[in-house]
């Protein structure tokens, strides 16, 4: 009998992203199996990886990424590790380690992540969190699957809330400041397709500046001139308090995190 190196249980944008990822970085499709209960979804996954194993049940593994919705995670953690699963990664949101650990039992090493959704272009942030026996070859695992889709940090589990806070919601916040941005754009008279555009690669070229040179606030004062046309709209910005509201929104986020994961 086959034992695949993971599977992947639930194929939604996030598994499938991540499939794709270690598909990338030179995973066998044979290593890889998914599981997908729905007839469509499942046909779908054939066509975009072909070699790839999708069924509808867990097949034996020896480890498992865990991409279902909350209210599924301990019955798949359980699936997976009666398949022979030895490691469990879950990115499910608001699940804690120790629900993880308990529904997958003792002989299971268990990790939680939360990734965001710029992992479906090869781009995302995510956090991980070891449970009580993972150890470092664990976690680099960990980090070896969701860095196939981007960055990967190493924090303590209370920390995980503060990174849906800023990392898992921050996209939110980033689209909405874009949709503003081409509005102004509008506005001032551009073409909504021109302003669309422009706002897309500034966006790009500025998150392309900051990770090559860091340091916002000296980014910032680059463009800044004094008395200059920056320097007019940052005035406006700050009596609006931009920087206060982000601050909030990502307080509020992570109060909302650490609600949904009492429950």
């Amino acid at each position: 009998m086959t034992s695949y190196r993971l599977a992947v249980v639930g194929g939604g944008n996030m598994g499938a992203a991540l499939v794709g990822g270690l598909l990338h970085a030179g995973w066998a499709p044979s290593d890889l199996a998914v599981v997908e209960v729905l007839p469509a979804r499942a046909a779908q996954l054939r066509d975009l990886f072909p070699g790839v194993s999708v069924t509808d049940a867990t097949p034996a593994c020896r480890a498992a990424l865990i991409a279902v919705k909350p209210y599924d995670v301990p019955t798949a953690c359980a699936a997976a590790a009666a398949a022979g699963a030895t490691r469990l990664l879950s990115i499910a949101a608001g699940i804690p380690l120790a629900v993880l650990q308990a529904a997958a039992g003792p002989n299971v090493v268990v990790v939680r992540s939360m990734p965001n959704t710029p992992a479906l272009v090869g781009e995302g942030a995510a956090a991980i969190a070891g449970g009580a026996t993972a150890g470092a070859g664990d976690l680099a695992w960990a980090e070896e699957i969701l860095g196939s889709v981007g960055l990967v940090v190493r924090v303590p589990e209370h920390q995980l809330d503060a990174v849906t806070g800023l990392a898992g919601s921050g996209p939110a916040y980033v689209f909405l400041i874009a949709e503003a941005l081409v509005d102004a754009g509008v506005l001032a008279g551009l073409s909504r397709a021109d302003s669309e555009a422009l706002t897309t690669q500034l966006l790009v070229g500025s998150a392309a500046l900051l990770k090559e040179r860091g340091d916002p606030a000296r980014l910032r004062a680059q463009v800044t001139s004094p008395g200059g046309t920056t320097a007019a709209g940052l005035r406006v910005l700050e009596e609006h308090a931009v920087r206060s509201a982000l601050l909030e929104a990502v307080m509020a986020a992570t109060r909302r995190s650490v609600e949904l994961g009492a429950h």
